[in-house]
């Protein structure tokens, strides 16, 4: 099935505008086909889902495309169903995923994205994307019915990655408790996508796009660096060939 796929690491880089780094390739993406998207604003926490939506629509809006928020239709299956796009936002992964399943949303969202409707997400949205959400870097303030993701990837991702080391602190860096995922997980990739990137899956091509590299994340390899001239096809055909 085609897929078409924008994951970004983050939603803005710091002393930038919201959304500002990642403007233009969203729209370059979602092109002239589409007028609206469906905003999917469940990660919110410390804010309420209409303070966050008015916050991407108007950044959707400033680059020519209307916006329906999941939380505020009577009938959000429908609203799915015919979804030009779909935007998940990012926040707590754990409180998403879980009103993914309580709504009874998640199936309707997967099948639709695997039939070709385009799918944006940062952070979050980022990590619903993958086959779980056991990379994710949240406190898990709410229990899920399941860690299982919408799984339109076949690797993970830990959006937000850094290989920083904080002096003088004694708790594990995200590298070792990526390591401690691939102990447990170790027939699956993990990519670590650093602030400022995003990676965009159309068929069975992917691109990195940004200004740093990915780290690639394997039980028993070494850390491989890819940058964005390089091919990294070979993390989607894993799953043909699975």
């Amino acid at each position: 099935m085609s897929k078409r796929l924008l994951l970004l690491s983050n939603s803005t880089n710091i002393g930038e505008e919201y959304l500002l780094y990642p403007r233009q390739e969203i729209k370059k993406f979602l092109g002239s086909s589409v007028n609206k998207i469906v905003f999917i604003p469940f990660a919110a926490v410390t804010s309420t889902y209409q303070q966050y939506t008015e916050k991407v629509e108007k950044v959707f809006q400033d680059i020519g495309y209307e916006v329906d928020a999941i939380h505020l239709v009577e009938n959000p299956y429908e609203l799915i169903k015919n979804a030009e796009a779909v935007v998940v936002g990012g926040g707590n992964t754990f409180h998403l995923i879980h009103c993914l399943y309580q709504s009874q949303l998640f199936e309707d969202i997967r099948n639709k994205i695997s039939t070709g409707t385009p799918y944006i997400g940062w952070s979050a949205g980022s990590n619903v994307a993958c086959p779980t959400i056991k990379t994710s870097n949240d406190m898990p303030i709410i229990e899920p019915i399941s860690f299982q993701g919408l799984n339109l990837v076949p690797f993970q991702i830990n959006p937000h990655y850094t290989n920083a080391v904080i002096q003088n602190h004694n708790g594990e860096t995200r590298e070792q408790r990526l390591e401690e995922f691939l102990i447990l997980n170790p027939d699956i990739y993990v990519v670590g996508l650093p602030e400022g990137t995003m990676l965009k899956i159309e068929d069975s091509s992917i691109k990195l796009i940004g200004n740093k590299p990915i780290y690639l994340f394997k039980f028993g390899e070494e850390k491989q660096e890819y940058y964005p001239n390089d091919n990294l096809d070979f993390l989607l055909k894993r799953a043909s060939s699975a």
